[in-house]
């Protein structure tokens, strides 16, 4: 970008070109759909049935959930496709040019996270298909300090490596991965359905398993302090993504086509996979007498060609979605902290190599980890964000932002050294609201001393970070010196 500092830009980073606006309303609806339709989106309504939900019940939080989490990835990606620039650059007219290396960082890092969840599930899938051909169980023994078998490692490290592909193709290869697979997808789903009503007898006996919140159930009467924690769960499931969705609008050919694609491809699928995965986890209490909430796990109870076909599928949807969803946002952010040595390329061996080096089987191997302590609580981190950057770009700046300024360190987004220490306070000040029931969460053991107060502000700290970050923003903002149209 002709005037753009070195230090701040590179070609990577710069605002797209006309030329480069290629994606179609359909293109975001496959996007979504292909991100949608995994396991970990699986994972959670079957989940919500192991802490006493039912069937309906699950289906109606994950709607709720995606109908809310819609509203800030449709105002944050308007912003993407407004001006052509990926989150890492946007954030600099909240946070400042310099500032903004702190949520670039953040979001990178739960990025990892996720990419290191869906790497896991991948090698898993690849050592379960492997293990019905050979018909044999390969794991092993758990080895000492990893905890998992030297099978399910050497599987994590081959599907590790098969994803590298795509680090060197880039974007357009993902956009036309995912208009191709997310077909596959739904026919597994129609599969696992029909399997499941054929082997339980029928919807009726799955549909029939009573809420544990119902007379005579075993949480009777404590519905609400349950619903809450995994609403916001849930609505903070994509709150990772709904930050970074610039670095996919930023390529939308008209704002029609982002806005009509991500209303399409979110809400409606999303409910349309909890419904399959509650009926499916259902049926399994009545055909196997137990709950099983993961598909890779229920694979190898079924057995035959159409398990190897759909563990095939699953792998292939692994890998879309890990790259879509986990690696393209923290490629971009990477590079926006240094971007004189870090390219998008080099970004993204940064963010595969920290997906392994964090264990993520150790966060699925619980129900109340998986929602209460990585979905909560990242979450908590990046919901404060969101509030930021929607509060900035709507409200202070009422959607005008001057784009060459974004990437130069003398222009009107310099605030103080770089820094806005305004946008700092609105990020602390929800963040530390909500550790304390983080910190229960994590170890109840340890922090037992927290008291109601902050574990109940924790059930909803997706919406606490959003709001008090939003709120306290436009008031530091506008009661400061006057904000100019596109300045800081």
């Amino acid at each position: 970008m002709t005037g753009a500092d070195s230090g701040l830009g590179n070609a990577d980073l710069a605002p797209v070109e006309a030329a480069q606006r290629t994606w179609r309303w359909y293109h975001f609806a496959a996007l979504w759909l292909g991100m949608v339709i995994a396991v970990p989106a699986y994972l959670i309504p079957a989940s919500m049935l192991a802490q006493g939900m039912s069937a309906l019940q699950a289906v109606g939080i994950v709607l709720l959930g995606n109908l809310v989490v819609l509203v800030p990835i449709l105002l944050i990606g308007h912003a993407g496709s407004r001006y052509g620039v990926p989150f890492a650059v946007l954030v600099r007219s909240s946070f400042g040019v310099q500032g903004a290396k702190l949520p670039a960082l953040a979001r990178a890092l739960i990025a990892c996270g996720w990419y290191g969840i869906q790497t896991w599930i991948g090698g898993s899938t690849l050592l379960a298909l492997t293990g019905v051909i050979l018909h044999r169980n390969l794991e092993g023994a758990p080895l000492p300090w990893l905890g998992i078998g030297p099978g399910q490692l050497i599987a994590f490290i081959v599907f590790w490596l098969a994803q590298l592909f795509f680090v060197f193709k880039g974007l357009e290869a993902i956009r036309k991965w995912e208009t191709w697979t997310a077909p596959l997808k739904v026919v597994v789903c129609i599969a696992l359905v029909w399997w499941a009503l054929r082997a339980a007898g029928g919807l009726g006996p799955i549909m029939a398993t009573p809420s544990a919140f119902g007379p005579g159930g075993a949480k009777h009467g404590q519905f609400w302090t349950t619903f809450w924690p995994l609403f916001t769960a849930m609505s903070g499931f994509w709150g990772a993504l709904a930050l970074n969705i610039p670095d996919f609008t930023r390529f939308a050919r008209t704002q029609r086509d982002q806005v009509i694609g991500q209303a399409l491809g979110l809400p409606g699928p999303m409910a349309a996979l909890a419904l399959v995965s509650v009926i499916v986890t259902s049926a399994t209490v009545i055909i196997y007498g137990k709950a099983i909430w993961d598909p890779v796990a229920l694979s190898g109870h079924i057995g035959g060609i159409g398990v190897m076909i759909g563990l095939l599928i699953i792998t292939i949807d692994t890998i879309s979605v890990n790259i879509a969803a986990n690696m393209v946002g923290p490629a971009y952010d990477f590079s926006a902290i240094w971007p004189r040595r870090i390219s998008y390329r080099t970004g993204g061996y940064i963010t595969v190599a920290i997906g392994a080096l964090i264990m993520p089987w150790k966060l699925l191997s619980s129900t109340q980890g998986y929602i209460l302590v990585w979905l909560t609580g990242y979450g908590a981190l990046l919901g404060p964000i969101a509030g930021i950057m929607i509060a900035d770009y709507w409200i202070v700046r009422r959607t005008q932002i001057s784009a060459e300024a974004l990437y130069r360190a003398d222009g009107v987004y310099r605030y103080l050294k770089g820094w806005n220490p305004r946008a700092l306070i609105a990020f602390a000040v929800p963040v530390l609201v909500n550790l304390p029931g983080f910190l229960h969460s994590a170890a109840p053991a340890t922090f037992s001393s927290v008291g109601p107060l902050w574990t109940g502000v924790y059930d909803y700290a997706w919406f606490v970070g959003v709001g008090l970050a939003f709120v306290i923003y436009v008031l530091l903002m506008t009661t400061a010196r006057p904000v100019q149209a596109g300045g800081g």
